[in-house]
């Protein structure tokens, strides 16, 4: 049995789907099991990361677990708990979905977010393995709102490069080390092919749309009102902020062959996210 927490979520869900094709027994954890869309067959649990005895009971019986526990700086001690119940649950393997600059001082406070979660699972007996993504490109789906109203879309890393990644790229890695201990110790830092700029992307886009994608880069202002829209804590703001300025300045152009390491084959460009991705942006 193989829990995925975070089942509804951008990395979860595809994790759930590509382990369903697989044919493997899983266990989706999601705090809204009345919504949540998943294939035939996956077993769907109601459980929350503050309500202990509904991770106990999603816990029971499995054997590997993908953790998505941190969502914001607060919850650091909690993603450190989550781990410890999972190993107090007998789970012998565990992937963590953490984030690129984990522990790197450059990268400021958003660099700590995952700290506790990543020490308590080294420090565990478990078959643990580690991911590290760069930046999603389905980012950019955030884009058709703007698209469709005319505008311009946002860019909030001004010139900044960073290796964006295809989330169906960290979900293979993750289903990859759920099922084959031969991940275990191991932490993958997984980026695209290359390390490009949202201008890159915006062009990537127009090209495969046929349309134009311009940008527009928000003041500091605009940023902080509408990460504080979106019902951040401002400790929250302000570490994305801070991650944001970081790459905004070249912080953040890291590439690695990690994807091709732990698959055999080559990470996918932003490109190819694109054109698979054509649909979504359908009436735009």
């Amino acid at each position: 049995m193989i829990l995925v927490t975070g089942a509804t979520g951008t990395i979860g869900s595809e994790v759930v789907r590509q382990l369903a094709a697989r044919g493997e027994k899983i266990r989706a954890l999601t705090r809204d099991p009345g919504r949540a869309q998943v294939p035939a067959g996956v077993e769907v649990v109601r459980g929350d990361f503050l309500d202990q005895p509904s991770l106990e009971a999603a816990l029971a019986g499995v054997d590997a677990a993908f953790l998505v526990g941190v969502l914001g700086p607060e919850d650091g001690g909690r993603d450190a708990r989550l781990i410890e119940l999972t190993r107090a649950a007998g789970v012998r393997r565990i992937v963590k979905l953490s984030a690129i600059g984990t522990g790197a001082p450059e990268f400021g406070r958003f660099g700590t977010w995952h700290l506790p979660g990543e020490q308590a699972l080294r420090a565990s007996d478990a078959e643990w393995t580690i991911l590290r993504p760069s930046s999603f490109a389905s980012n950019t789906l955030g884009w058709a709102h703007a698209l469709r109203a005319g505008q311009p879309v946002p860019n909030m890393t001004g010139e900044g490069r960073q290796g964006v990644v295809d989330p169906r790229d960290v979900a293979e890695v993750a289903v990859a080390a759920l099922t084959d201990a031969r991940h275990a110790g191991r932490t993958y830092t997984l980026t695209g092919p290359e390390a490009i700029s949202v201008d890159d992307q915006a062009a990537v886009l127009a090209g495969v749309l046929g349309r134009p994608v311009e940008t527009v880069t928000p003041s500091p202002e605009q940023m902080r009102e509408q990460l504080s829209a979106s019902g951040m804590s401002e400790q929250a703001v302000e570490g994305v902020l801070g991650g944001l300025e970081f790459a905004r300045g070249g912080g953040n152009t890291t590439v690695t062959d990690d994807v091709r390491e732990a698959l055999g084959r080559p990470a996918r460009s932003y490109r190819e996210w694109a054109e698979d991705h054509k649909g979504a942006f359908d009436g735009v």
